[in-house]
């Protein structure tokens, strides 16, 4: 007798061709059979009649390394089908970390992913996994090794270049991290740390990724003015270092840069032919980040703290103010690319500042009655850098056509908050619902394959993003017809709609469209 069969679906192996009518039996969390199975007995049968029977779906780009020690069911995935969440993204994460930096680095982490009572009794990253994997866990989680926690661990906070003894002991620091089970390396290279590493030093520590097939996962110096500049930069790490590059969130920012999106995609098609090379997306035309990147580069020199620092001086704040108006070369300016009518709060740290959530930039000015940037310049003092965003940056036209370049999988780079940005809730049923049966920008095969087999091939995944017998029963069940998001702007803590049953690892985690409290996840390590 199998634990679970589910009988009469429409099965999708995650490969990209067909669905092909088929029942599936699981037994101890994997995937005992595929076939005519009607005259099977099972403790558990699911009617798929009309359902779609995928493999279960893999985030390859998400902020959940916080709220998974508070909120472990991580329900906002779960409802998406979602049975994989890859954190560690843009070189930031909880580990590994040196005790002296815990306090600074606690600020910049709820900068980027909320403020959450937790303990931090770890340092390595070791530890951080056996942490995580004692939750009760709704999907897997996978981590990549965070550039940032890496440089800090070694080099410390400050802008300057890593000495040469400094590079090996980062080289150390990420092959632990990999022999502990992380996926790849990710950087952020608009966040310090990571910013202030060179074209060279990357290169050097990405040559431990080579050596075991793992790839870079970049956010690249810009995606916006210099984009160009920045994929070059890319693309020479890897001709230096031999790695595979993952575009984290590929996009191009602001509107004024649409005119270079045709030189972008064919830089993106010349690469592909000389390197290894893919990239993940959201399908919205918002971004979401920590409100601190408004300020200019240097603020962050040193930390969070001496970025509070200057914040209080009156002389920094102009300074501020002139590199903002006036830009810096090179640097990623937001309130450039997107305007301070487009970029909204989404989280505060205290109550003092919660009627800012929610309002952009040019609505806080007003509220407060000051100039926009000094307004702004004031929650971030007041709220500790604990301060989240929402940017609109691009075109519709551009979404369509990146997410239908065969190099693309989904993601939700989800950061929660008060007011998160609806990606969170809402990316790839909104794929599936809108841009694929709406829209017709991708069949419903390959959608899958951009959400299951492509991810795990991309990371390494063993046993995961396909259905196949012996597999892990990782695996979605959707109705193609109603299936779609329902998270807004406006309105974003939303579920979707028309995925009934997510299973991770043989356990329900969604059942009938309730979700289930217990672990049904855990930690999915890379195994060489």
């Amino acid at each position: 007798m199998f634990d679970i069969l589910i009988k009469n679906g429409t099965c999708y192996a995650g490969d990209g061709k067909t669905g092909f009518a088929s029942d599936v039996a699981i037994e101890a969390g994997v995937i005992a059979a595929i076939g005519n199975l009607q005259n099977a007995e099972a403790k558990r049968v699911i009617d798929a009649r009309n359902l779609a029977v995928a493999p279960g779906f893999i985030d390859t780009h998400s902020h959940s390394d916080l709220v998974a020690l508070v909120e472990p069911e991580i329900a906002n995935k779960t409802t998406q089908g979602i049975t994989t969440d890859i954190i560690g993204q843009d070189g930031m994460s909880l580990a590994p970390v040196k005790t002296e930096y815990v306090g600074t680095w606690k600020k910049v982490m709820a900068g980027l992913e909320g403020q959450y009572e937790v303990e931090w009794d770890w340092l390595s990253s070791s530890d951080y996994l056996s942490r995580l994997d004692d939750q009760p866990l709704g999907p897997n989680l996978g981590y990549l090794a965070p550039y940032g926690n890496i440089r800090m661990c070694a080099v410390g906070l400050d802008n300057r270049p890593a000495t040469k003894d400094e590079i090996a002991k980062m080289q150390n620091l990420l092959e632990e991290a990999i022999l502990n089970g992380a996926m790849g390396l990710s950087t952020g290279l608009i966040y310090p740390p990571c910013s202030y590493a060179s074209e060279d030093e990357i290169a050097e520590l990405t040559k431990v990724l080579t050596k075991y097939g793992l790839p870079l996962v970049i956010h690249q110096r810009s995606e916006a003015d210099y984009i160009l500049e920045s994929m070059d930069e890319v693309i020479r790490i890897s001709r230096k270092s031999g790695c595979p590059i993952h575009f984290s969130h590929f996009k191009l920012c602001g509107k004024k840069n649409a005119h270079l999106f045709d030189a972008v995609m064919e830089k993106l098609e010349i690469a592909s032919r000389e390197i290894s090379v893919s990239f993940d997306q959201y399908p919205y035309t918002a971004g979401s980040t920590t409100f601190s990147v408004i300020l200019p580069p240097w603020v962050h020199d040193g930390g969070a703290d001496k970025a509070l620092a200057r914040l209080a001086d009156p002389v920094a704040r102009e300074r501020m103010k002139q590199d903002i108006h006036n830009g810096i070369p090179g640097w990623d300016n937001f309130i450039d690319f997107a305007g301070m009518e487009n970029i909204s709060v989404t989280f505060v740290k205290t109550d003092k500042n919660a009627d800012v959530v929610g309002k952009n930039m040019i609505e806080i000015g007003k509220l407060r009655g000051k100039d926009p940037l000094d307004a702004a310049f004031d929650v971030l003092l007041e709220e500790e850098m604990v301060v989240g965003l929402v940017d609109f940056y691009g075109y519709e036209e551009h979404i369509e056509k990146i997410l239908a370049h065969p190099l693309q999988n989904v993601c939700t780079d989800g950061i929660l908050g008060a007011h998160p940005h609806p990606r969170v809730y809402g990316s790839f049923p909104r794929v599936l619902g809108s841009y694929v049966r709406e829209r017709k920008i991708l069949d419903l095969p390959t959608a899958i394959h951009k959400m299951t087999g492509r991810p795990a091939s991309i990371f390494k995944m063993k046993n995961r993003g396909f259905l196949k017998e012996g597999y892990a029963a990782d695996i979605t069940i959707f109705d193609p017809e109603t299936v779609i998001d329902t998270a807004t702007y406006e309105n974003p803590k939303q579920f979707s709609k028309g995925i009934p049953y997510v299973m991770v690892g043989g356990k329900l985690a969604v059942d009938d469209e309730v979700v289930m409290k217990g672990k049904s996840g855990r930690v999915v390590r890379f195994e060489g």
